[in-house]
């Protein structure tokens, strides 16, 4: 029998899928090479339960060990890792010997044995075992497992998974395991709805090679009659089989249902599933509808223990109801304790079906039970029950209970959820008064910093601060100095790593007041080295330099390690600042290898993300890109993914895969595929890849700008990059007012985040921009150009005036007094820009080795710092000028390395404007004017779309760097080939003839 799954007899026949059950087998290697994933969907009653019965018993047939769990709909108590811990837990029971080898071997795993999950346990004391090991320990022991025989591990109903059951699967999933294991997961096709959490998560599993994706379609009409007759032998009249054929629509457990409801001769079918449902429970005796309510209440599945404890019916009575129950396949028996739904959605109709008095009273009963342990149970079913049966106090504390549980096994979402729950109901002062004469030391504050960690670790930073305000809000008038001071370190501590508009260093200066008074304690090292990177940030390095000092003495007095690395991070970053890069190095890798030996997971991040920060700003291309991915991996064994330092290191491994041209890596980082980001992270993951979109021409991409509007006044780096994509994009379709709308609402929302006008990205966005305004310049008319022009300047001396600096705020600024290679670069970009805008307007324009002379600066920079993109952009617009000024050469070689780049790349605004620029060849002045109809050439064509314009000759004489002598000519050329009378009419014929269109001129 499978370990975890109901008795055989529990499941009807198997009618039809005989396909399906051969593809299962041939999936999981019943016949062949054992091994491989499987996620089998379908609605809900469709089969896929029945269909895995079957397999199991098979596969046990065949030699093969099968392991059941499930996950359960637990609502805001979910239990992390619940499957594996049934399906470990039913392996002890069949297996003692077995179960305790793999726990020697693997001591992680006893983690999830329900034994140590229990509310009559008492928690370890030991430090909480890390995602990594866990994952690492589970895999270790199916391994084992299937060294001994074939395994298959089920995980059913995987859209109820809670985040770390999902990671954990997916950890399985992408990792070869050495043995012969076989993985299946069953999911609710139905359930899945557009914004589920699971839905991404099942197609990114889909992606892999060593899974296959099944769903479980409806049974057919044929099968359905078939599966009638098997169920009712009896023969039906045909009407009432048509009849339960099409209310089935091919759902198997629909007919069950419509069948079993006819039998009992209910009269009248209901209208729905839920009310056919409870038809059912009609016809089943007093105490035995009493005894599937109770059950209801519990979930789908219920021990025996906790049913005789509070349904309120004798053992013999209970017994006699729950027979009745499994008799009339209401229930089925869960193990050799318990019992369960027939169906899931057959529990949910119970439930909902109860009156208030009636649910509240189970509810407390349970919870009764539970908390005085003369039942098996976890913290988060306590909890749970507790607050339905409006138990306050005891859902405080278990909700506490579950909270610390969870962060134990790395489940910082769950934790955030139980902690924020018990604050929630410790708001009410009258529960927090009942929870303080019940528990005596509860410290709320301490709950308050939990809960603002855990939900920041979760990845909600936003979320974290508003929770450590409103409980700073929330104290009492006589509350003491170091319960403040707590809070506010708890505050800061968030919103130093985001672009958050709170005065960080007024809260830390408080916050230094608040402990002086105090005996120097771990809190006082802590505040000390806020304090420091608060002064950091607004580049007061003396005072910054003081408190890391004082904070780095503290710690190494006290033993805090995390303090002491994240004060001697601090210090490199001021070393850097101070010009002395190889100082700033030497100790971020000091500082790193401190907080490794230490395990101090937070402050081994930051120390390597600002060492790829500081190679990254050196132009050290290649090293910044091997640190950040070695950030964000740290940052998943962790199970950080999400956290501060963790998704910054993400972000940054994708810009610079961007930078560096490697764009399928920064596509691949930025897939979120199968994972729940949270908003903030989906958000800033979004801007990076609208850039790569616009880098390849993808307007679509501009779909996801509304999306990403909001975020500008939370985040700079999201605001400027998916700002940046924008001007791009906008500027490709010719709404180049649109991009200046954007430009200058960028900048507003960069400068009030940052609260300076001169942050460095200014640079770029102001190089965008120009670039836009210079290409729709080309082909616009006289009084367009005259405001293109306009905007330009603006735009060049806002970046040119100012003494451009880095943000002095924010986890991604590495503040410095010196512009960088990225900077040098994107400067010496503006003022190529600026000139280009000149040259193809025609309004004073820059003399021809100006502008050359700046487009090179321009290209070399670019290539120094190691933009791939940007230099084979640069590249294309120093050919356009080399070009018309008769280098023709020179401008070959430029356009063929850049042609190459942008084919790599799919870059194709690079590859269009590498197209508008033509051959090579250079434009005869004297063309012959004899051969009407014949084509254009380039400097022709060229002219043309000058002429399109409304441009005279003059003006296109300065803009290509000819004489007006030569453009009369090309003119004359123009008019002969076309057989035009004069210029107007030969416009209209090129537009006839597609020689024009509006995306290479615009009439004047």
């Amino acid at each position: 029998m499978m370990a975890g799954v109901p008795a055989e007899t529990a499941f009807g026949p198997l009618v039809g899928r005989s396909e399906e059950i051969r593809r299962l087998a041939d999936l999981i290697g019943l016949q062949g090479e054992p091994g491989g994933g499987v996620l089998l969907g379908g609605d809900a009653g469709v089969g896929k339960s029945r269909l895995i019965a079957e397999l199991g018993v098979r596969a046990e047939n065949a030699g093969w060990r099968v392991l059941v769990g499930h996950c359960l709909d637990f609502g805001d108590s979910a239990l992390p890792y619940l499957p594996f811990s049934e399906a470990f837990g039913a392996l002890a029971a069949a297996d003692a010997g077995i179960a305790n080898s793999l726990v020697e071997a693997s001591p992680a795993i006893a983690r999830l044995l329900p034994a140590h999950r229990l509310l009559a346990v008492p928690a370890e004391t030991g430090e909480p075992t890390e995602p990594a090991a866990l994952f690492d320990s589970v895999s270790a022991a199916l391994t084992e497992l299937g060294r001994n025989s074939p395994l298959l591990l089920v995980v059913e109903d995987v859209h109820w998974a809670d985040r770390s059951t999902r990671e954990l699967l997916t950890f399985l999933f992408t990792r070869q395991i050495r043995s012969p294991v076989a993985v299946i997961a069953s999911y609710r096709s139905d359930e899945l709805h557009r914004s589920h959490p699971v839905r991404p998560t099942l197609t990114e599993w889909a992606r892999l090679t060593t899974v296959t994706r099944l769903e479980l379609g409806p049974l057919d009409d044929l099968e359905m009659r078939t599966l009638i007759e098997a169920l009712h032998p009896e023969p039906l009249p045909e009407g009432e089989v048509q009849h339960l054929v099409e209310r089935a629509e091919g759902n198997p457990f629909f007919i069950e249902e419509l069948l079993a409801a006819t039998e009992s001769g209910g009269g009248r079918l209901p209208a729905n599933l839920a009310d056919l449902m409870l038809v059912r429970l009609d016809h089943l005796g007093d105490e035995t509808r009493l005894a599937v309510r109770a059950v209801s209440v519990v979930g789908r599945r219920a021990a025996h223990d906790l049913l005789s404890r509070g349904s309120g019916l004798d053992e013999a009575v209970l017994d006699r109801a729950l027979r009745e129950a499994v008799e009339a396949n209401i229930l089925v028996t869960a193990g050799d304790d318990g019992y369960a739904f027939r169906h899931a959605l057959l529990a949910e109709a119970v439930y909902q079906d109860l009156l208030p008095g009636e649910r509240v009273r189970l509810h407390a009963a349970y919870a009764r039970a539970l908390s005085s342990h003369e039942v098996a149970g976890t913290a988060a079913e306590l909890a749970r029950h507790a607050r339905a049966s409006h138990d306050l106090v005891t859902a405080v504390t278990a909700s506490i209970q579950a909270g610390d549980e969870a962060m134990a096994v790395g489940g910082p979402d769950e934790a955030a959820r139980h902690y924020e729950l018990a604050l929630e109901l410790l708001a009410d002062r009258d529960v927090a008064a009942a929870v303080a004469v019940a528990g005596g030391g509860l410290d709320r504050v301490g709950l308050a910093v939990r809960a603002s960690a855990a939900t920041a670790a979760a990845g909600h930073l936003f979320r974290a601060i508003a929770l450590a305000e409103d409980q700073l809000g929330a104290l009492p008038d006589d509350a003491s100095p170091l319960d403040r001071a707590r809070l506010l370190n708890a505050l800061v501590s968030v919103a130093l790593v985001t672009d958050s508009k709170l005065d960080i260093l007024a809260l830390t200066t408080e916050a230094i007041r608040l402990v002086s008074s105090e005996p120097p304690g771990a809190l006082h090292a802590e505040v000390f080295a806020a304090h420091a990177r608060a002064n950091a940030d607004r580049a007061r390095d003396d005072e910054a330099v003081r408190w890391a000092g004082e904070a780095l003495n503290m710690a190494g007095k006290l033993g805090l390690p995390d303090v002491a690395a994240d004060a001697a991070t601090t210090l490199a970053r001021l070393d850097k600042r101070a010009g002395d890069p190889d100082a700033a190095e030497a100790a971020l890798i000091q500082a790193v290898a401190h907080a490794r030996s230490a395990s101090e997971v937070t402050a081994e991040l930051r120390g390597l993300l600002n060492l790829g920060g500081l190679y990254y700003e050196l132009g050290r291309l290649p090293e910044a890109l091997k640190v950040y991915g070695e950030t964000w991996q740290r940052a998943k064994e962790a199970g950080r993914p999400w956290a501060p330092y963790g998704l910054d290191a993400r972000a940054m491994t994708a810009i610079v895969a961007h930078v560096t041209g490697d764009w399928q890596l920064a596509v691949d980082t930025l897939d979120v595929s199968g994972e729940s980001p949270p908003g903030f992270a989906e958000a800033l993951l979004g801007a990076i890849g609208l850039e790569v979109a616009a880098g390849r021409g993808d307007s679509s991409a501009l779909d996801l700008a509304p999306r990403l509007r909001p975020w500008w006044q939370h985040d700079g780096l999201i605001t400027i990059i998916s700002g940046a994509g924008i001007i791009d994009l906008l500027g490709q379709r010719g709404e180049v007012a649109e991009a200046r709308a954007v430009h200058d609402e960028v900048v507003v929302s960069a400068a009030e985040l940052w609260r300076n006008m001169e942050f460095q990205a200014r640079i770029r966005l102001g190089a965008l921009l120009l670039g836009q305004l210079a290409s729709a310049a080309a082909n616009a008319g006289l009084a367009e150009r005259a405001e293109l022009t306009r905007w330009g300047d603006e735009v060049a001396a806002a970046v040119r005036n100012r003494p451009v600096r880095r943000p002095g705020r924010g986890r991604r600024s590495l503040s410095g007094r010196r512009l960088g290679p990225e900077s040098d670069a994107w400067l010496a970009r503006v003022t190529a820009e600026h000139g280009r805008l000149r040259w193809l307007a025609g309004v004073d324009p820059p003399p021809v080795e100006e502008l050359l002379r700046s487009w090179r600066a321009a290209v070399m920079g670019f290539e120094r710092f190691g933009h791939v993109y940007e230099t084979a952009r640069s590249r294309v617009r120093l050919a356009a000028v080399l070009r018309a000024t008769g280098k023709v050469a020179e401008a070959g070689e430029q356009m063929a390395t850049a042609r190459a780049v942008a084919m790599r790349l799919g870059a194709e605004p690079l590859l269009a404007e590498l197209r508008s620029l033509g051959t090579t060849e250079r434009a005869s002045p004297r063309a012959s004017v004899s051969r009407p109809h014949l084509p254009l050439t380039p400097r022709e064509g060229e002219v043309l779309a000058l002429v399109a314009a409304g441009r005279s000759n003059r003006e296109i004489a300065l803009q290509l760097f000819i004489s007006a002598k030569t453009v009369s000519v090309h003119v004359s050329n123009i008019l002969a080939k076309l057989d035009a009378a004069g210029r107007t009419e030969a416009v209209a014929i090129a537009r006839r003839r597609g020689l024009l269109t509006d995306s290479t001129s615009r009439d004047a």
